[in-house]
């Protein structure tokens, strides 16, 4: 629990009264590798913080599985419009690795926008994910496979060794045999 009180200072100072509210308003929950925390077509209940642990966000389109995007531990996540709305979910989060989430309700989460600290963190932490999301359809409007794969390695080197090539190639769009020549090129250029 100290990790999301690190994460939201990251955002905002955060006084020990509210921190104790915020605190009792989680619960944690330990999700296995490959366990499904959100499946398209159910309601995502919660908002988390991912303690410890990567995970998947991905759509099945013609019955191909398309990967999203990832997140990587210590970061927060959700299915946005799923949990804000409590409609059914457009996409699914799978765990790929063991992870440790903490969980708080839409009802727990919307009382806390009460809270300075928590109401702070919550605005700046959506636009940091705006942010990122427009960031990346530029990326992905302007720049080829080979180019948003450097990108990817330059800023989350740990992040891309554990990720499966399959998951990896489907986020930059590419088979994985296209994407087994990039990585094989980069090394032939390194030596």
């Amino acid at each position: 629990m100290n990790a999301l009180k690190k994460f939201i200072k990251n955002y905002t100072d955060v006084p020990e009264n509210e921190w104790q509210t915020i605190q009792k308003a989680f619960e944690k929950r330990v999700v296995k590798k490959n366990e499904m925390i959100v499946t398209e077509g159910t309601v995502c209940r919660y908002f988390y913080f991912l303690e410890e642990g990567i995970v998947r966000y991905f759509i099945f389109n013609d019955g191909d599985d398309i990967t999203k995007f990832f997140t990587a531990a210590p970061y927060c996540f959700t299915s946005k419009n799923s949990f804000r709305n409590q409609i059914q979910a457009q996409e699914n989060i799978q765990a790929l690795e063991k992870c440790i989430l903490w969980q708080i309700s839409l009802k727990n989460a919307n009382k806390l926008l009460e809270l300075r600290s928590w109401n702070t963190f919550t605005r700046k932490f959506v636009n940091e994910v705006q942010e990122q999301m427009e960031e990346l359809l530029m990326e992905i409007k302007t720049q080829s496979a080979q180019q948003r794969y450097l990108n990817l390695q330059k800023k989350y080197p740990a992040l891309v060794s554990k990720i499966q090539l399959k998951h990896l190639s489907s986020f930059l769009g590419i088979a994985p045999q296209s994407l087994s020549r990039i990585r094989k090129n980069m090394i032939s250029i390194k030596n």
